[in-house]
């Protein structure tokens, strides 16, 4: 099934990555959303001549319309013009990759325009997924997810009649490039070290999340969103060879295992052609020469990052915003060499002890959330 697509974080990794399945696929694409990458925009519009180009960075805009003018395509600028983006009437499907809770409205307005959502962006279900998840049931969309994970389970979970028949998900972590070191070795980590991950390739805040394994907290929260499940019903394990991208246990004992190539383009094409398989860019995994698959437990005292967020997904509420807003300030703060890798869960749990909880936010409570546990970061910082 051909699509006609936005892509709302295009120059990013999982954008990029979906403008090669297009290519390969032969998917329309109709708008593209950037930050401020200029010169990539460019070469991706004059590839791909989509209707409508947005750069949240206004000065960027204003460059893309010069570079764009012989073109054809519209350049709107600001984060207000992401929503432009997202209910194109040209589009049928949004693939939501922007990191950052920025991609919550734009998420939000494609499903009231009715628009399948490809879903990449993790802090949009860890923030607000209960309000996402009633407004997607409502409009009647289908939110397909892009994060090898939860691709994983959502493909695990195509011949299962109902989450009665589901014991507990398994989502699978790498454990990233810290695995095994105690909390004194983390103590003495660098960025570089921090942004060499064993398997993938992704943008770097994605990346020191999969250090601290903050990520996979994330991921166990937003699979609770997205298959209506409660935190005792899904486990996390460590699988070092990332091969088996997660797992399913049913209730009469059978467990369904998704494997493949680290390989973003795999859930990426599985996102835009759901219910459908095509022929696509990504290589198959040789079974013949893949490593022994092993697994083992977190250790979630170590990895405080995971820790707070398991914590978060009992408790609920804003706390699951809090605790996104707090990360996401503390990794741009570790980036700029202005903290240490352990002062990110300081200054995450930090957060999560000053911002008042809310047991029941609606989107300005979320967004209130947000706002106020990054200002907590930053008062913590001084």
């Amino acid at each position: 099934m051909k699509r006609s697509i936005s892509v709302l974080g295009s120059t990013g990794s999982i954008g990029r990555q979906t403008l090669e399945v297009a290519a390969a696929c032969g998917h329309r694409v109709e708008a593209l959303s950037v930050n401020r990458s200029v010169e990539l925009a460019e070469q991706q519009a004059r590839q791909f001549r989509p209707r409508l180009v947005v750069a949240a960075d206004e000065s960027a805009a204003a460059d893309l319309r010069i570079r764009l003018a012989d073109t054809g395509t519209k350049v709107l600028g600001g984060t207000q013009a992401l929503c432009e983006a997202a209910v194109l009437p040209e589009a049928d499907t949004v693939v939501t990759a922007v990191v950052g809770i920025v991609g919550l409205r734009p998420t939000l307005a494609a499903i009231d325009a009715g628009k399948r959502i490809a879903l990449a962006n993790k802090e949009t279900l860890v923030c607000a997924g209960e309000l996402v998840m009633a407004r997607a049931k409502e409009k009647g969309v289908d939110i397909v997810p892009v994060d090898s994970e939860h691709s994983a389970i959502f493909q695990c979970l195509q011949g299962s009649r109902g989450r009665h028949e589901v014991r507990k998900l398994i989502i699978t972590a790498s454990g990233g490039p810290f695995y095994g070191k105690s909390c004194k070795e983390l103590s003495l980590v660098t960025k570089e070290q921090a942004l060499k991950h064993p398997n993938w390739a992704m943008g770097a805040k994605i990346t020191i999340d999969s250090a601290t394994l903050m990520n996979k907290g994330l991921e166990f929260i937003e699979a609770m969103r997205l298959y209506e499940l409660p935190p005792e019903q899904i486990e996390i394990a460590v699988h070092r060879e990332s091969i088996v991208h997660s797992l399913v246990e049913f209730v009469d004992g059978a467990i369904l295992a998704q494997l493949g190539t680290a390989d973003m383009r795999v859930p990426i094409q599985y996102a835009l052609t759901w219910p459908e398989r095509t022929e696509g860019p990504a290589t198959p995994l040789d079974l013949f020469s893949c490593k022994p698959l092993t697994f083992t437990r977190p250790d979630v005292e170590t990895f405080r990052c995971l820790g707070l967020a398991l914590e978060c997904a009992r408790k609920g509420g804003n706390s699951t915003a809090v605790l996104n807003g707090a990360n996401e300030a503390a990794v741009a703060l570790f980036l700029d060499d202005r903290i240490s890798f352990v002062d990110i869960p300081r200054l995450v749990e930090g957060a999560l002890e000053r911002v008042p909880f809310l047991e029941h936010p609606m989107l300005d409570d979320v967004l209130a959330a947000d706002k106020a546990a990054r200002a907590a970061v930053y008062e913590l910082l001084r």
